[in-house]
């Protein structure tokens, strides 16, 4: 099974140093990331403004190491990380994500 893991990072050096790692360390496969426009509240006031997105595909059994590490790496107090199950995929792209991710 294989499974896309969420993250929200403060901008593109923190989200490529932190792709990076997870790849370095075979927790997922490969990471796409994308500038958005966030709008939220934080600690009582409604907050605009520029972060990056990242899509990191990686196996299901390794979904909690790789949100332990996004955690350790992480530069903010509470990190957007959430993660859901791929149903379905092109076969040959799924064999290759779990071969990065240490599936012989």
């Amino acid at each position: 099974m294989f499974s896309a893991v969420y993250v929200i990072a403060r901008d593109m050096e923190e989200a490529g140093r932190i792709a990076r790692y997870l790849v370095e360390e075979r927790l997922i496969a490969c990471a796409n990331l994308f500038v958005v426009s966030s709008v939220y509240r934080w600690e009582g006031n409604i907050e605009e403004g520029s972060e990056v997105a990242m899509i990191c595909k990686t196996r299901t059994e390794l979904v909690p190491a790789a949100i332990r590490r996004i955690k350790e790496l992480h530069s903010y107090e509470i990190p957007c990380i959430t993660s859901w199950r791929i149903a379905d995929g092109h076969g040959p792209y799924l064999e290759w994500v779990g071969k990065e991710t240490g599936r012989q």
